[in-house]
């Protein structure tokens, strides 16, 4: 049996959760926090997700599909890197949750990332998803 790990980052923003929700679903905001990437997706359950752009002078085509859509509250995609080096197979996707919480006109965001083939991999995953938050927040609460 293959053991997967799992990275996970938190980080709570001063804004209602629509305003979050559309940070994450808009690729023109997006594009502002996530590292320049040119993100399109057809938002249902089903529908093709694609980031484009370069990462250290290497151009990337990464992919994946939307799982669970639930506006504001809950958003599950699976998730592929070309630049990972692995077979473009079904087990070699991670499953990306974003999920949103509100209280009081605040919003806590927490994605968790599984199927990291090593803890490493892991670890990478969450740094770099604790910089992308960070950027995110700054966007939101503008």
């Amino acid at each position: 049996m293959n053991k997967t790990y799992t990275a996970q980052q938190s980080v709570q923003i001063r804004a209602p959760a629509a305003k979050v929700w559309q940070a994450l679903i808009r690729p023109e905001l997006v594009k502002q926090y996530l590292f320049g990437t040119e993100m399109t997706a057809d938002w249902r359950v089903g529908g093709a997700i694609t980031y484009r752009g370069q990462w250290e002078g290497k151009p990337y085509l990464d992919k994946g599909a939307v799982k669970v859509f639930e506006p504001e509250r809950l958003l599950v995609t699976t998730y592929f890197s070309s630049l990972s080096g692995s077979e473009d197979r079904p087990e070699n996707y991670c499953t990306v949750t974003y999920r949103l919480a509100e209280s009081d006109g605040r919003t806590t965001l927490t994605i968790i990332q599984d199927n990291n083939p090593t803890q490493e991999a892991a670890d990478h995953s969450a740094a770099n998803w604790a910089v992308v938050l960070e950027a995110l927040k700054i966007l939101v609460e503008r």
